[in-house]
C-alpha cells in the first residue's frame, strides 16, 4: 500500500508534516480529516514494505537505542496505569529522531480515531519490525500490551547486545586492514617510482621486484585501471543480484556455513537468534503456527528458513517440530533433541530458552578466541607485505651503492 507524506494543518492551527498508509491520496486526505488534520500538501514517497533485512537491520544504531528506550518508556506508562493515547503524546514530546517522532505522532492520531496499536505501528516497519508488531498484536488481544512491551524492550535489547559485540570485534582488524592498505598504496605509487626514476637516471636496471610494483602503480595511476574497476563492479552486481534470488541465497548461505573457522560461529548465532526469538514469541502468548512463520521472516539465513517452513507444516499437520530442525544440517542432533524433549514434556520455551543462553555463552568466547587469533594473524600478513614492499623501495638503492664501490 502506498504512503503519502503531507504538510498539514492542525484543529488548532499548528503546522505539522507526517506520513500516512493509503490506498490513494484521496483515501489519505479522508483519513486526516477525519483526525482533524487538514493538508495542504500530500505527495507520494513510496510503497510500504514488511522488513525482511534478517541479521543487520536498517536502523542506524541511534535509532534502534530511541526505539528501544520508547518500548521502555512505554511499557512503564501503560503499566502505571496511563492511557495509551497519554503515554503516546507524552513520549512524542521526548523523541529527538525526526522520522520516529513523525512516525509516533501519527500512530498516535491514528490510535485516537479507533485504530489498534497494532494495525498503526505495522505500517511503519522501518522502526518496529514483524516480531515487535506480532508481539504487540499479542499483547492488544490479550489487554496486557505493557507487559508484551517490556519483553520486547527486553528482547530487543539483548539481540542489539550480542550485534554489538560482534561489530566490536571486528572494528580492530579492520582498521588496522584499512591502515595498512593505505601505506601499501601510498609506497606503491608515491615512493617507489621517486627512487625508480632516481635509479633509471642514473643508468641502473630496476630489480625485478620493484619493476613488478612499478608495473603495479602504472596501471593504478593509467586509464586501465577504470576498466579493472567496471569490470569487478560488473562482477559485484551480477552477483549481488543472483544472490537476492532464493536459489542465490540458499547457495550463499550453504557456503558461509561450509565456512572453516567462521562457519561455526555462524551457525550457533542463526540457531541461538532462533531459539531466542521463537522463545520469547511462545512465552508471549503467540501461537506456535504464527511464531514459526515471523521466526522465518526474521532468521536471516534461508537454510533455516527452509527449515521452519517445514517445521511449521508439521506443526499444522499434527507432527513434531523437531524433526525438520535436525534434518536442515543447521541445527545439531543433540539441539533438535533437546527440542524434541521440551516439545514432549510441554516446557518448549524453556528449553529453547536455555539453548539460546547457551549458544550465546559459547558464541561470545568464540568471539574472543577469533578476534585475539585473527588480530595477530593479520599483522603478520601485513607485516610481510609491507616488508615485501620495503625491500623492493631498499634493494635499489643498495644495488647503486654497492655499484659505486
Amino acid at each position: 500500500m502506498p504512503r503519502y507524506q503531507y504538510i498539514a494543518i492542525e484543529g488548532n492551527g499548528k503546522k505539522v508534516k507526517g506520513s500516512i498508509t493509503a490506498e490513494s491520496s484521496y483515501a489519505a486526505r479522508k483519513q486526516l480529516r477525519v483526525r482533524n488534520i487538514h493538508p495542504s500538501s500530500i505527495v507520494e514517497s513510496g510503497s510500504d514494505k514488511n522488513d525482511k533485512s534478517g541479521f543487520f537491520p536498517k536502523l542506524t544504531r541511534r535509532s534502534k537505542n530511541q526505539v528501544i528506550e520508547f518500548t521502555k518508556q512505554m511499557a512503564t506508562l501503560l503499566n502505571s496505569g496511563i492511557k495509551l493515547t497519554d503515554s503516546l503524546s507524552v513520549l512524542s514530546m521526548q523523541i529527538s529522531d525526526t522520522k520516529l517522532k513523525n512516525a509516533i505522532i501519527d500512530i498516535r492520531d491514528r490510535v485516537v480515531t479507533g485504530e489498534s496499536f497494532t494495525d498503526a505501528i505495522k505500517d511503519y516497519s522501518d522502526f518496529f519490525d514483524v516480531i515487535y508488531v506480532s508481539m504487540v498484536r499479542v499483547g492488544d488481544m490479550t489487554g496486557s500490551l505493557g507487559e508484551s512491551l517490556t519483553t520486547i524492550a527486553g528482547f530487543m535489547e539483548k539481540r542489539q547486545k550480542v550485534e554489538s559485540k560482534i561489530i566490536t570485534a571486528m572494528i580492530y582488524p579492520l582498521v588496522l586492514v584499512i591502515f595498512c592498505v593505505f601505506v601499501i598504496l601510498f609506497m606503491t605509487i608515491k615512493v617507489i617510482p621517486t627512487i625508480a626514476e632516481q635509479i633509471q637516471q642514473a643508468g641502473q636496471q630496476l630489480p625485478w621486484l620493484t619493476q613488478r610494483l612499478m608495473d603495479f602503480k602504472n596501471i593504478m595511476v593509467s586509464w586501465k585501471i577504470i576498466i579493472v574497476i567496471g569490470v569487478i563492479a560488473g562482477i559485484v552486481t551480477v552477483l549481488w543480484q543472483f544472490l537476492k534470488t532464493e536459489r542465490g541465497a540458499y547457495m550463499r548461505d550453504k557456503f558461509i556455513l561450509s565456512l572453516p573457522l567462521f562457519g561455526p560461529l555462524i551457525k550457533q548465532r542463526v540457531v541461538a537468534r532462533f531459539a531466542s526469538t521463537l522463545s520469547t514469541l511462545i512465552g508471549s502468548g503467540l501461537a506456535m503456527a504464527e511464531s514459526l512463520r515471523v521466526v522465518a521472516e526474521v532468521t536471516g539465513n534461508s537454510i533455516m528458513k527452509k527449515a521452519i517452513h517445514k517445521a511449521r507444516e508439521r506443526i499444522l499437520a499434527g507432527a513434531d517440530i523437531a524433526t525438520p530442525l535436525r534434518d536442515s544440517g543447521v541445527i545439531d542432533p543433540a539441539i533438535a533433541h533437546m527440542v524434541a524433549v521440551g516439545e514432549k514434556s510441554g516446557e518448549l520455551e524453556k528449553m529453547l530458552k536455555n539453548i539460546s543462553d547457551n549458544l550465546e555463552a559459547s558464541t561470545d568466547v568464540v568471539i574472543e578466541r577469533l578476534s585475539a587469533t585473527i588480530e595477530p594473524v593479520i599483522i603478520i600478513i601485513m607485516a610481510g607485505i609491507v616488508g615485501v614492499i620495503a625491500y623492493a623501495t631498499i634493494s635499489p638503492i643498495l644495488e647503486v651503492t654497492q655499484g659505486q664501490f
